[in-house]
């Protein structure tokens, strides 16, 4: 199949987006596809409108992630060429539109927020092989927040007595406890709190895909969600991550908005009949 496409790099998370139309069928193989041709790309979204006009993103596992939401609305921007914008968007795992705005910061990358769907139910659940954790429900994905450490190889304790995670142990669990909380999408946040440092892991069934991300949008919103239950409101939490920099920010009535930097990479338009990739 033949399709026209953009690379985008929101704090290293680094996405697809097809303005090809693809079926909904289509969209895992085509995905699959796709990131085989561009090895640093960690997810693919895909872009369409509807009979009024409206646009629509849908991940190719039909979960919601806020980087391909940023994404898309710069996508618009610079379709329209404005420096800044601000647009409703349909994405998918979204019962509703989310607002997503974009604005040219001069060197080539954008300024980005999306106001984020819904309000995360944060809840402690026992989890096989592991414990207790925080676990905060959100649309279209949940996540799983571990404030302990994650390493190559077997980390012992720590100065709490808790066992680390290796990362092999984190890939095996991902989809047991994804299937065991009934979610769309799953995502283990480790989260460094004293540092500010997140290292997200995203189990996708949809899309067949497991990635340690360079950056978790909806992840680290839920780490915002979890922040925001136990402290006064609003409150605003940065956390860097393998890729960059994200923020989260609640305000007063606990709605949260995330904010981050997208930088353009390349577009590739569909090759002609007869050209070999």
């Amino acid at each position: 199949m033949k399709m026209d496409y953009c690379v985008m790099d929101p704090a290293g998370n680094i996405t697809i987006l097809v303005e090809t139309p693809v079926s909904e069928a289509e969209q895992p193989a085509a995905a699959a596809a796709l990131m085989r041709r561009e090895p640093l790309a960690e997810q693919v979204g895909f872009l369409s409108r509807d009979e009024a006009g409206n646009r629509r993103l849908r991940m190719a596992g039909g979960e919601f992630c806020g980087n391909a939401a940023m994404c898309a609305g710069v996508f618009e921007a610079m379709e329209k060429g404005a420096e800044r914008y601000t647009a409703s968007l349909y994405v998918s795992g979204a019962s509703v539109p989310v607002t997503v705005t974009a604005g040219a910061r001069g060197d080539g990358s954008y300024s980005g927020t999306v106001e984020m769907p819904g309000k995360p139910a944060v809840e402690e659940i026992s989890l096989p092989g592991a414990g207790i954790f925080p676990v905060v429900r959100m649309e279209g994905i949940s996540h799983v927040i571990i404030e302990r450490p994650v390493s190559e190889e077997d980390a012992g304790k720590n100065t709490a007595g808790e066992a680390g995670f290796t990362r092999r142990r984190a890939e095996e669990l991902a989809p047991v406890w994804c299937g065991l909380l009934g979610a769309d999408a799953l995502g283990l946040m480790f989260l460094d709190r004293e540092k500010g440092r997140l290292t997200p892991l995203v189990y996708v069934p949809g899309a067949g895909t497991l990635c340690w991300e360079h950056s978790c949008a909806s992840g680290t919103t839920a780490v915002g969600a979890y922040l925001a239950a136990g402290s006064k409101l609003p409150m605003t939490c940065t956390l860097t991550q393998p890729g960059g920099v994200l923020t989260v920010c609640a305000d007063a009535d606990g709605k949260l908005v995330l904010a981050g930097t997208v930088r353009f990479r390349k577009t590739v338009p569909a090759k002609p009949q007869g050209v070999k990739n």
